[in-house]
């Protein structure tokens, strides 16, 4: 399986776009994740258990009533900390990564979820996304490592193209949100898979470096 570092690769690009977007055209009145800090706005709002949207958290930390993942404030800091570049960019700041988690340690501690004690913060407990992974692993693809997470992915990000039958088809929704993850295929240098999915699908394909040649693996309804 890939690294932890390249194992959050779909899920840093997919927030790093919409984290950058939102902050650049934010105003005084603008809410804030109160998990990370992303600039709140409609389409990126979390779920409560009963799907209707919660907004105090982005859909990057909660989901479907719970966190998508299972961080202290430290851990937190250091996930957002890569961002520094378009952090900068967009604020006309020159900070360095170590100057920019300083900031965030700063400013997490007036965040909701960082208000509590480390050892009463709420912890990762979707039942959906253990049943996800479960399903995922039951496919028993040849040379696809075993999955052992899921994150939070924008359907416009993990939305491919393929041809099946002569025609260019997209199976996904761009306004909705997946579980999903990228690993390595065993023995296939360059080439991955790509899982998403939700209440409704389970969809896996493999693809070469930023997408290229894009091929469907498995797409069955739930």
């Amino acid at each position: 399986m890939v690294t932890i570092e390249n194992n959050h690769s779909l899920l840093c690009d997919s927030f790093k776009k919409s984290y950058f977007c939102h902050l650049k055209n934010h105003t005084m009145e603008t809410t804030f994740c109160q998990s990370c800090g992303m600039p709140l706005t409609p389409e990126i709002l979390g779920t409560n258990a009963d799907g209707s949207k919660n907004e105090e958290y982005c859909i990057y930390c909660y989901k479907d009533g719970a966190f998508t993942g299972d961080f202290t404030m430290e851990e937190m800091v250091d996930f957002c900390a890569q961002f520094v570049e378009e952090y900068n960019k967009n604020t006309g700041q020159n900070l360095t990564r170590e100057e920019y988690k300083e900031v965030l340690r700063q400013y997490y501690p007036n965040l909701k979820r960082w208000r509590l004690p480390s050892d009463q913060l709420p912890h990762a407990t979707s039942p959906i996304k253990q049943q996800l992974i479960d399903e995922v692993n039951a496919l028993g693809i040849k040379d696809m490592p075993r999955i052992n997470n899921l994150f939070v992915l924008q359907g416009s990000f993990v939305n491919m193209e393929y041809v099946i039958n002569g025609n260019k088809v997209k199976l996904l929704d761009d306004n909705a949100t997946y579980w999903g993850n990228q690993v390595e295929k065993q023995g296939a240098n360059g080439r991955c898979y790509g899982i998403a999915c939700d209440e409704h699908c389970i969809l896996v394909s493999e693809y070469g470096k930023d997408g290229a040649d894009a091929e469907l693996v498995v797409f069955k309804r739930r």
